[in-house]
């Protein structure tokens, strides 16, 4: 057993499932494959056979869901990640994994992309399953003079000591480590912090319309990629500096500071 493995309490390798967004043939895949493989020989696979960004924590409830063997320990599934890690967790293993890790998004999952974001969603299933779960994200296209090229060497370079150590923590299940890398070279990385989920501009998003061949219009939304001046303390802000980003997430939604104001005014 490699001494870098991260170990269950019966002290054999932790069982990670992988997950992703992206889909099965995701360059971001074999990143997260080559992290989890410096953790632990126990590992399945179980992703989208097509790309699902900006599926959210959606599952497929209209429609059969059907699934492929790759490989002993592959899976692809016609579905969303959270139908990934559900498949993985009520039907392909006998016994839960110890681990979620989903990802390496090819962009990152900061400020109000959690909320949209299928790989987030590929966690945030893990964690009410009661399993410890991350999503690991690898920013791209701030480099003005390169802003097409994904560096996953970044993440593999730093994702697996990071994922070790969150994972001594010992933190509860009901948290998600969201982990953002910056978008530059492995060497180049500022430190990592501990941050808070920012707020993108929303006046970024772009609707473009198109004209099919048949001369019928269609769309297609996405958000221009432009700096803002985010706090101090934010994962935007991190991400901007060359740091790497983790923020603690749950489920949990309840805006707690509005409740006491509330209560006053409807009642208990």
């Amino acid at each position: 057993m490699a001494d870098g493995f991260l170990k269950r309490a019966d002290g054999k390798p932790a069982r990670i499932l992988l997950t992703n967004d992206d889909g099965i043939n995701a360059p971001g895949l074999v990143a997260l494959e080559k992290i989890a493989a410096q953790l632990s020989d126990d590992i399945l696979v179980v992703a989208p056979e097509s790309e699902q960004s900006g599926a959210s924590r959606s599952i497929t409830l209209s429609k059969p869901l059907r699934m492929r063997q790759l490989a002993e320990h592959k899976y692809a599934v016609e579905g969303t990640p959270a139908d990934c890690v559900l498949m993985a967790y009520r039907f392909i293993l006998d016994n839960p994994p110890d681990l979620v890790l989903s990802g390496v998004n090819r962009g990152q999952n900061i400020a109000d992309d959690v909320t949209y974001s299928g790989t987030i969603a590929g966690a945030m299933e893990g964690s009410a399953l009661g399993i410890r779960s991350m999503a690991l994200s690898q920013s791209y296209g701030f480099d003005h003079s390169d802003r097409l090229t994904v560096r996953w060497q970044c993440a593999e370079a730093h994702g697996a000591g990071l994922v070790r150590t969150l994972f001594g923590t010992g933190f509860d299940a009901s948290t998600v480590m969201n982990i953002n890398f910056p978008d530059c070279e492995p060497d180049k990385v500022g430190d990592t912090e501990v941050t808070v989920q920012g707020q993108r501009d929303q006046n970024l998003l772009n609707i473009l319309e198109r004209e099919d061949g048949r001369g019928r219009a269609y769309y297609w939304l996405g958000f221009r990629r432009e700096l803002s001046n985010p706090p101090e303390g934010t994962d935007l802000r991190a991400i901007y500096d060359g740091r790497i980003s983790i923020t603690p997430l749950h489920l949990n939604l309840t805006q707690e500071q509005a409740l006491a104001g509330l209560r006053d005014v409807i009642g208990n």
